[in-house]
């Protein structure tokens, strides 16, 4: 090293990674078991012991999507992946794609969907309410040969918990694929994969499922293969090729890429914790916490945005009250109780606080512990509550469920 030459920055020996209660839209608490998972010996992807763990992920996998048909696997990436994976295997250059827009992951549909080539129809309708089945049905009578019908089935954007049985029923009477993004729903909500004829669905580790962020569970049923393996071009994406990917998971166990190890053993450990508790009993927890977060925060005064027949148990958006300063509130209850909660995105950008209960962080115990917090900072920053008021109202509701 000369003299001139820029020393390098000291790196300290032992990285202590801070607590925190992770309250925002993801990725959610890790259950310890998860941790321990993640810890076992390294082993190879063709391993044959390997093999048996990714059959056990598969066949969990099948449970949580409710599917007895579909090929479910985990891709090497998060949510986002599996969203590009759906829209470059499923559709080729010039192919007709609807997408139904309600929120801010709607429109990245639009943006991936676009560098494919696809001719894209981009639905929009009034963020913080659910995507009407009238608008798609106009769209598909204007798009008699459109190939896939996309939908967000939790738009964490805006804490809407869209229905899905409708936007399927529409889809199947004109021929089209459809294709579900259960991002922040799979293992925290009803997601009747076969039930609903849902062609292909993806979803991510770090929210409801309760791991850290880095794999994207998916399921592809028999029609979208098919649809993949006849295509006329290869698609876009060779990483994301869902039936190469396939190739890998099932038979004839086609070396793909170099399995992310350490995140199958935690995903297989997380979806064994899944189908303990029960997925009935799961999306039950979910409702109940989420129940008792809506009642403290109307307690404070706090309008939350959806309304009520629309509302997503995982993630709960609430108006910022008018004077209050969002990034100030969330940075005092980072730095003074470790709680992270989430800003607004896109149109809502400033405008609301998003607070995430799913996975291992629904938990009653947090509800109380965010509503604490907030009854002791908002008086500081100009916004005077009623002492005790948000914890007594979530208590009651907590009882009473």
């Amino acid at each position: 090293m000369t003299e001139s030459s820029p020393s390098a920055a000291p790196v300290s020996e032992v990285l202590s990674v801070p607590e925190r209660v992770l309250l925002g839209p993801g990725p959610s608490m890790v259950n310890p078991r998860v941790l321990q998972a993640m810890m076992q010996n390294m082993i190879g992807y063709l391993d044959p012991d390997y093999v048996l763990m990714l059959e056990d992920v598969s066949g969990l996998l099948g449970d949580v999507f409710q599917t007895g048909d579909a090929a479910t696997m985990a891709l090497s990436g998060t949510g986002s992946a599996g969203m590009e994976a759906g829209l470059s295997s499923l559709l080729e250059p010039g192919d007709t794609v609807i997408v139904c827009i309600c929120g801010f992951f709607g429109e990245r549909m639009v943006d991936m969907a676009t560098r494919v080539g696809a001719n894209v129809v981009a639905l929009r309708s009034e963020w913080g309410k659910t995507f009407p089945p009238e608008m798609l049905s106009d769209a598909l009578e204007e798009n008699p040969d459109v190939k896939l019908v996309a939908i967000i089935h939790a738009e964490t954007s805006t804490g809407v918990r869209q229905p899905l049985e409708d936007i399927s029923r529409l889809a199947r009477e004109h021929g089209a694929l459809f294709m579900v993004d259960a991002v922040t729903s799979l293992g925290g909500n009803n997601l009747s994969f076969d039930e609903w004829d849902i062609d292909y669905s993806y979803s991510a580790t770090q929210k409801c499922l309760g791991c850290p962020p880095g794999l994207s569970p998916v399921a592809v049923s028999q029609r979208a293969l098919d649809s993949i393996r006849s295509r006329e071009t290869p698609p876009t994406s060779w990483y994301l090729d869902l039936s190469l990917n396939a190739n890998y998971w099932y038979s004839p166990r086609v070396y793909h890429h170099t399995s992310p190890v350490s995140m199958v053993l935690a995903l297989r450990e997380g979806l064994r914790i899944v189908v303990e508790e029960g997925l009935e009993n799961r999306f039950a927890r979910h409702e109940r916490n989420a129940a008792a977060l809506r009642a403290g925060l109307e307690a404070l005064g706090m309008e939350v945005v959806p309304p009520e027949d629309a509302r997503l148990a995982q993630v709960t958006p609430v108006w910022i009250p008018e004077g209050v300063d969002d990034a100030e509130v969330r940075a005092r209850l980072l730095s003074e109780y470790n709680i992270e909660i989430g800003k607004g995105l896109g149109q809502f950008d400033g405008k609301v606080w998003r607070f995430g209960l799913m996975g291992e962080s629904s938990r009653a115990d947090y509800v109380l512990l965010s509503l604490s917090a907030l009854e002791n900072i908002l008086p500081t920053v100009g916004y005077e509550v009623a002492p005790g008021a948000a914890v007594s109202a979530a208590s009651k509701t907590l009882a009473s469920v």
